[in-house]
């Protein structure tokens, strides 16, 4: 069995084993509501989904484009959001896993090294982030945004480094890829994305673009997966919202994988830029609004 296969099969079978876990932690939580309705999605929730994971597919991400949804349309608290989006985005980030596997070639070794730290990361990362209160949630997800609006900003502009053509690694450089994909895998829980950083990352090393998607897609479905373990535990995620990320977003990403050959995303990357930006101050003027409370709670 090789070793592109074997990822193949691991991915399956965390796949098989997130679902099982997802399922036993939703029938707990009917349980403690008493007979409480099937958690089942709104069309707004799915078409969320579809929406965000088929143009995470085309190349422009899906935490950013999630966040700013929720927050415009209301759909999940604050402290929930990380939670959800990792939870209802791993299976289709999987599926995007499995296409770019199997039709992209890349350096096996290097591909499982920069797959497994950003687990580690991921894991160590969550630990933290699924115990922190909403405040510094706020903030850490609006400069997340922020972030992203940079890196697409620079995208537009053709500010990334030209494309290299390796599809492997030097050990120095392999180096410094292992350090930034293990960061880039705690800060995931965050919800901060991770698609253009590492799309810079890789070029800055002289790597081929495309040999990025199946790094990213394989280590984006397995730290989400591992991530959503610890949310699930401490109950930080909206069931339904998840849910519909998943329903809406595994035939957006097949769409946009398989049947989408191209299309004209210039003006709707522009767009996405402004909505980031503005989803991003809304974030942190909530957090700054929320202190503000504190600090009249406490001096009353």
């Amino acid at each position: 069995m090789t070793i592109r296969t074997a990822l193949l099969v691991v991915l399956v079978a965390c796949s098989a084993v997130f679902i099982t876990r997802w399922r036993r932690t939703v029938a707990a939580r009917r349980a403690d509501a008493a007979g409480a309705a099937r958690p089942w999605p709104s069309v707004v929730q799915i078409a969320i989904g579809f929406v965000t994971d088929f143009f995470d597919t085309l190349g422009i991400g899906s935490f950013a484009t999630t966040t700013t949804a929720y927050k415009l349309l209301r759909v999940v608290p604050d402290e929930r959001l990380v939670g959800t989006m990792l939870i209802g985005h791993s299976l289709p980030v999987v599926v995007q896993a499995l296409i770019f596997l199997v039709v992209v070639p890349v350096d096996p070794v290097v591909l499982v090294l920069l797959v497994g730290v950003s687990i580690l990361g991921s894991w160590m990362g969550a630990g933290f982030a699924s115990r922190l209160p909403r405040r510094p949630i706020q903030i850490g997800m609006g400069i997340g945004l922020f972030a992203a609006a940079v890196f697409m900003l620079m995208s537009q502009l053709e500010m990334f480094p030209g494309a290299g053509t390796a599809l492997t690694l030097t050990t120095g450089k392999l180096l410094i890829a292992l350090v930034a994909n293990f960061t880039l895998g705690a800060l995931l829980m965050l919800g901060i994305g991770h698609y253009a950083p590492s799309l810079i990352l890789f070029s800055l090393l002289g790597m081929d673009p495309r040999a990025a998607f199946p790094i990213m897609m394989s280590s984006g479905g397995l730290m989400a997966m591992v991530g959503s373990l610890q949310f699930m535990k401490a109950g930080r995620f909206d069931t339904r919202a998840a849910l519909g990320l998943t329903l809406g977003g595994i035939p957006g990403v097949l769409v946009a994988g398989l049947l989408v050959r191209s299309l004209p995303l210039d003006v709707l990357r522009w767009v996405v830029v402004a909505v980031v930006v503005y989803a991003a101050a809304m974030m942190l003027r909530s957090a700054l609004a929320e202190r503000r409370v504190e600090l009249q709670e406490a001096i009353t």
